[in-house]
């Protein structure tokens, strides 16, 4: 049963990104972080963040957007990440961690059933919360990544209360050494599941190889601007890191979504990058298939992130899709 609560508000006097209410909803006992940015007559869109991400890390110039073309993005930190509920697990103490995930990742690639801390139809749950603790019967819902994979549970479950579905970097299958991350991505996720308890600049140079790797060719992460916003996520989700692998083991551990997907309702749009190197393009011209009348579109140069440039290419794709709802 999902139960809401309204924990505070937050205005600040000054327009687009700088004005929004945040508050927190329950799901069971698991606390889900949300900001609104309103206005509260717009069109909701329900933004959900992959593997990681929490509600600040999506892209200023995407909520700017939406918020100009008369939308009301509403962002979260999913469980296991930000300000939401961290997962308590004997499995996860101290140096069980690493050692966890290692086993993980041995069980993912012998094909051995994983029995995770939760799955992402939980984290779906998580999702379905917000909307009903904030009294939105319908909102459009955009997933990135892993937060595609829970947002076709959402789509999949809840017919009735998505009114578009965008799809971006993501897949309808439990990711396999065929469709999965590149050898050296893998590498660098692993690194971070075996070192949840480094010092803040470790994990910002940790991070900045994670972000190179997966995002733009060529973008600048040696900026103050990067380096300020690692360090934020990293001083509101705190020491522990470990919620990174549990979320890892999610999507591991989670059944593939096919039935599901097929079985989706909602006008679809399918964004993905041609050099992807996480979630393979592969991915994308699957859930074309099994998703009834979507929109597939292959951006060029693009990989898993969705940088100005990049969104400079389907941003008004993007807003003829979200006008189209039925």
């Amino acid at each position: 049963m999902l139960f809401y609560k309204l924990l505070f508000i937050i205005m600040v006097s000054s327009p687009l990104l700088h004005s929004y209410e945040e508050g927190e909803v329950l799901n069971g006992d698991v606390k889900i972080f949300y900001r609104d940015y309103g206005p509260k007559d717009a069109d909701p869109i329900l933004l959900v963040q992959g593997l990681g991400g929490q509600l600040i890390n999506w892209q200023d110039h995407l909520i700017e957007f939406l918020i100009e073309n008369n939308y009301r993005p509403i962002v979260f930190d999913n469980r296991d990440t930000g300000l939401s509920s961290k997962i308590q697990s004997e499995l996860f103490t101290d140096d069980r961690a690493a050692k966890t995930i290692s086993r993980t990742y041995i069980k993912y690639f012998l094909r051995l059933p994983i029995n995770p801390v939760y799955t992402l139809d939980d984290m779906a749950n998580d999702s379905v919360a917000i909307l009903d603790g904030l009294d939105i019967d319908k909102a459009h819902l955009l997933g990135i990544s892993m937060g595609g994979m829970i947002a076709q549970i959402v789509a999949s479950n809840h017919p009735d209360r998505v009114k578009t579905f965008t799809l971006i970097s993501s897949t309808v299958s439990t990711p396999t050494p065929l469709n999965g991350p590149s050898r050296h991505v893998r590498k660098l996720l692993m690194n971070r599941s075996n070192n949840p308890y480094s010092t803040i600049d470790e994990r910002i140079e940790r991070g900045k190889k994670i972000y190179s790797a997966i995002g733009l060719e060529g973008y600048d992460l040696e900026t103050e601007e990067f380096y300020n916003k690692s360090k934020e996520s990293i001083e509101r989700a705190g020491q522990n890191d470990t919620g990174f692998s549990r979320q890892i083991m999610a999507i591991l551990g989670s059944k593939d979504r096919i039935k599901k997907v097929k079985s989706i309702q909602a006008k679809t749009l399918i964004i993905h990058g041609d050099e992807d190197p996480l979630i393979k393009v592969r991915n994308a011209h699957r859930a074309h298939k099994y998703i009834k009348d979507s929109e597939l579109i292959i951006i060029p140069s693009m990989r898993h992130l969705i940088e100005p440039p990049v969104f400079d290419q389907f941003k008004d794709k993007l807003l003829v899709h979200l006008s189209s709802q039925t």
